[in-house]
């Protein structure tokens, strides 16, 4: 379904991807972890075409995404982001009305199909008692959810999803991780947490210092040596007693970084 092949990306002074391949079969929760500035939001960023790689090509369908229109690709991916870019106070159902942009000529009227979608993606996101609220009068984790309800409104194939917990007490990480986990589509996600990787992802991508250190199951990369490789803490793993997924727990004591690094 999608294709990275051999992605790089560098600013001034600094490459901060390397020579990156993998690819994604539709239908399948991937995520993609490690270490702060090991490159995963950039790679997130290159997928949905906000930034642009030095070298290197994402396909989608076997079709170069750089030949998309944005149009086309918003039909295609549907992004929750670490920020809130929204310049103005809209109402959150203005806002998740925003998500059937990609479906409309310029200045068409919203359809009775559109509200529909909408009131239903607001009710998914647990966030339809707040539709005749703005956005400056919500909390960061209310404002996370409303982000969420506009990105399933677009309907889109694939949903990307950066640090979709931040801000969220534990229940409601919980609740979108249910929520998004049971969706029919693929999802890409940046997550921190490694349990809620280990959780909910089928497939792991493991990033270090810009390289792709390893991709695969929960089980074969959250294993005890990687993780005091990449992340520098020991770690213990057992079994969840809820979800029998694996469960990790960690110890910094005498785990460092060499000094070279």
């Amino acid at each position: 379904m999608l294709q990275v092949k051999n992605i790089s990306f560098s600013v001034p002074e600094k490459q901060i991807l390397h020579d990156i391949s993998f690819s994604m079969d539709q239908g399948k929760f991937i995520g993609i972890i490690g270490p702060n500035g090991s490159g995963k939001s950039t790679m997130l960023k290159i997928i949905y075409r906000y930034l642009k790689q030095s070298s290197g090509q994402v396909t989608l369908y076997e079709n170069d995404m750089e030949q998309m229109t944005r149009k086309k690709i918003a039909q295609e991916m549907a992004v929750v982001s670490q920020e809130t870019p929204v310049l103005f106070d809209f109402t959150v159902k203005d806002l998740v009305m925003m998500g059937r942009t990609p479906y409309k000529q310029w200045l068409a009227q919203d359809s009775k199909e559109d509200f529909a979608i909408v009131e239903e993606s607001m009710k998914l996101a647990d966030v339809l008692y707040l539709k005749d609220r703005t956005l400056g009068q919500l909390s960061g984790g209310e404002k996370k959810r409303v982000m969420l309800a506009r990105a399933l409104a677009q309907q889109a194939n694939i949903l990307i999803l950066d640090e979709p917990t931040n801000h969220l007490d534990i229940e409601h990480q919980l609740q979108l991780m249910d929520l998004v986990k049971e969706l029919p589509i693929t999802i890409i996600a940046a997550l921190h947490d490694l349990n809620l990787a280990a959780s909910y992802c089928d497939e792991l991508l493991l990033m270090d210092e810009g390289n792709l250190h390893r991709k695969g199951t929960p089980e074969q990369v959250l294993t005890e040596e990687t993780i005091k490789q990449v992340f520098h803490v020991q770690a213990g793993i057992s079994k969840n007693p809820f979800t029998q997924k694996l469960h990790l727990f960690f110890y910094a004591e005498n785990v460092g970084r060499s000094e070279d690094k």
